[in-house]
């Protein structure tokens, strides 16, 4: 008669186990859910790396160069900008205020190489008046980011 005791129980373990998995896929369900609401997943822009230099070559020019880096092909376009004097970019074989491959064409890719000159710049001391350089690439994914701001 002992061995027929558990023969017939229907509970024990299995209910334990039911209601254990039920709250793991619930918590689980509602982190990936919180996940997606709250933003955590995907979005994530890409960070492109290149390098840019500006130097100032005597008291009224800045020569601003391309030396490209590992994500110079999707460069589409780099704009330099100064301000702080009455300084304009000039054309120096390439696009006026562009540091791209072709003189007439601003959405031409940069080539490694390529510089800008900015004339007619604040000067060097006792003037005390500074440049302040920008140059701000745009990537093929349409996207813009700042590569270089510096004041000369």
């Amino acid at each position: 008669m002992k061995s027929n005791r558990f023969a017939n129980n229907d509970e024990g373990v299995s209910a334990v186990i039911g209601v254990i998995l039920m709250v793991a896929i619930t918590v689980i369900l509602a982190a990936v859910i919180a996940a997606f609401v709250f933003g955590m997943v995907g979005g994530v822009k890409k960070t492109y790396t290149i390098a840019v230099t500006s130097q100032r070559t005597d008291s009224n020019n800045i020569i601003v160069t391309f030396n490209g880096g590992p994500d110079n092909i999707h460069c589409t376009g780099l704009e330099v900008t100064s301000t702080g004097s009455t300084a304009t970019p000039a054309t120096d074989g390439i696009t006026n205020q562009y540091l791209n491959s072709a003189a007439t064409e601003a959405a031409a890719k940069p080539i490694v190489g390529n510089t800008a000159k900015i004339t007619g710049t604040a000067g060097t001391p006792p003037a005390n008046l500074q440049d302040t350089v920008t140059v701000v690439a745009t990537w093929d994914d349409g996207s813009q980011t700042t590569v270089l701001s510096q004041t000369l």
